[in-house]
């Protein structure tokens, strides 16, 4: 039985994408390769629970995530097993995957990126007052910034890479003023940060670049009235770029079907499935030379921008040290 079993064209995919467009990715992989795809849906945390209670009987195959600091924290607990595929190191760029291994292999790897912009009230706020991270940490603020809760993984991932940048006394003091600046307590996701600046709640937000993306292309007169009442910045073009977080994957550490595990992964940098990050999920593609048809994406940031080249493993590795900092200035 074990034997028919290991023999069957399988693939157990615990996913934290919960995002329905990525159905039409999961078919289009077993059309063309005939593999199966069971999928286990659940949030990051509730991932990583899993794997580690379900130790070296978990059938997991692959884990796909969508923050760099929930995968340093799985690589580092040791839920992943590094693999070597030509394919995906020249497909990724070395500062969206994780450092090479003692075996040689890569333990994770960034598939898609998503950019954490300011989006601000032109009618209260000037661009040239939020077009870096740095400045909403300033006086002339003060009142005006709404920002989800500072131990959310997008928001850790960002302090991460201005810590890689500024250094951490720089950084607590950057946090310090972040706080002084607040119109009100962290609350909701980035969505509620964006509609909080079209009432007026606050003149700027921080939010990932996806969440505006599905407001503009949303068909809701709502929606479409929060869009008309905001502007979008992508914070320090003219230092060291923009902020980018990833979702990305890696081969379950005790996955029973490795080789179509690598496979997957290989399949989800193709053109096609990274044109379908960008159209389907307003998300960037990882690989060089992608042609997507997102018109949000292109209206947001005029079809390119400056991102930074902070590796995203030094990013995960700085999250302790964040929270930290939060705690001391009192960042919720």
């Amino acid at each position: 039985m074990g034997v028919a079993q290991a023999a069957d064209p399988v693939l157990n995919l615990y996913s934290a994408r919960h995002y329905p467009t990525d159905e039409a990715l999961y078919s289009q992989f077993t059309q063309a390769t005939g593999i199966k795809i069971n999928r286990v849906d659940a949030d990051d945390a509730g991932i990583l629970a899993r794997l580690k209670a379900e130790g070296s009987a978990s059938p997991a195959d692959v884990i796909l995530l969508v923050d760099a600091s929930r995968l340093w924290r799985a690589e580092i607990d040791g839920l992943f097993q590094p693999v070597k595929s030509k394919v995906l190191e020249d497909a990724i760029p070395a500062n969206l995957r994780a450092k090479v291994a003692d075996n040689g292999g890569t333990p994770w790897f960034g598939l898609s990126t998503r950019a954490r912009v300011v989006v601000y009230d032109p009618a209260t706020v000037s661009a040239a007052d939020v077009d870096s991270y740095e400045k909403l940490a300033d006086p002339k603020l003060k009142g005006k910034l709404c920002i989800r809760s500072g131990s959310h993984p997008y928001n850790l991932s960002l302090f991460g890479a201005m810590t890689e940048h500024l250094g951490p006394a720089k950084t607590e003091v950057w946090l310090k003023g972040l706080v002084d600046n607040m119109a009100r307590s962290p609350k909701g996701g980035d969505t509620d940060q964006i509609k909080g600046v079209a009432s007026g709640e606050c003149g700027v937000a921080v939010t990932n670049s996806y969440y505006l993306a599905r407001l503009m292309r949303s068909t809701k007169p709502e929606d479409q009235a929060v869009v008309s009442k905001v502007k979008v910045v992508f914070p320090n073009q003219s230092s060291w770029g923009t902020h980018v977080n990833i979702a990305g994957g890696a081969v379950a550490r005790h996955a029973k079907n490795q080789d179509n595990a690598v496979k997957f992964l290989e399949y989800l940098v193709s053109p096609s499935a990274q044109k379908h990050f960008a159209d389907g999920n307003n998300e960037w593609p990882v690989t060089k030379g992608v042609q997507f048809d997102n018109p949000a994406l292109q209206a947001m940031s005029g079809g390119s921008f400056k991102r930074e080249l902070v590796p995203i493993s030094a990013v995960g590795m700085n999250q302790i040290k964040v929270q930290q900092m939060l705690d001391r200035v009192g960042f919720k």
